[in-house]
């Protein structure tokens, strides 16, 4: 599943990733949502309050929408980062850091929420969006952009098109890759409402 890069990868390949990861992703949606009452898998809804906050000169408000920004870029960030590095030295499969920190993150995180009530969960908040940018990039990157699993606006976008050029067969040949790309889609939207409803089944008291 992380072995295979580039051209060398298929569509089980991605289907494999997609599912895992994109049910991860809706269980940390539902998660984050019933804890904090905040999104925590991407952070469109957040820049918009944010900018509210700003436009009402409430910058101090504003900020803590910000952070939540600035943590999932973060994730990002330090994820493509060490791919880059390590593919660059060739010492050990350049996503397995990106994916021990991601585990680490949200077991972390889980474990805690067990034995503790949280003080401060705007970090908890920031530490999931965190894992999220770590989640979202790596499979960005391993599957060349092909697989997005964190949130499903660009999803339904693609699979909107996808379905279009299923119906206009003179202008688009290459149905099987269409085929494809729908059934992938599928899976990943699939795959993240039933980590949701999982997560909000085993929260119910």
């Amino acid at each position: 599943m992380f072995r295979h890069q580039g051209k060398s990868r298929t569509l089980k390949h991605n289907l494999q990733i997609a599912t895992i990861l994109s049910f991860v992703a809706g269980m940390v949606n539902v998660a984050g949502f019933l804890a904090f009452r905040q999104l925590t898998t991407n952070v469109t809804g957040h820049f918009a309050f944010f900018i509210g906050d700003v436009a009402d000169f409430e910058i101090v408000k504003g900020t803590i929408f910000f952070f939540y920004i600035i943590s999932f870029f973060v994730g990002s960030f330090l994820t493509s980062f060490l791919i880059e590095n390590y593919r660059e030295s060739k010492k050990l499969n350049v996503f397995v850091l990106p994916t021990l920190i991601e585990v680490s993150v949200l077991i972390a995180v889980g474990v805690a929420s067990n034995f503790m009530v949280f003080r401060y969960p705007n970090l908890i908040v920031c530490a999931l969006l965190f894992a999220m940018g770590v989640q979202n990039s790596f499979v960005t990157k391993i599957s060349s952009a092909v697989v997005r699993t964190t949130h499903l606006t660009g999803l339904f976008t693609d699979l909107g098109i996808d379905v279009s050029h299923l119906i206009f067969r003179r202008l688009h040949f290459k149905r099987e890759k269409i085929k494809a790309n729908i059934k992938l889609r599928l899976y990943i939207i699939s795959f993240f409402f039933m980590g949701g409803i999982l997560e909000d089944f085993c929260t119910q008291p």
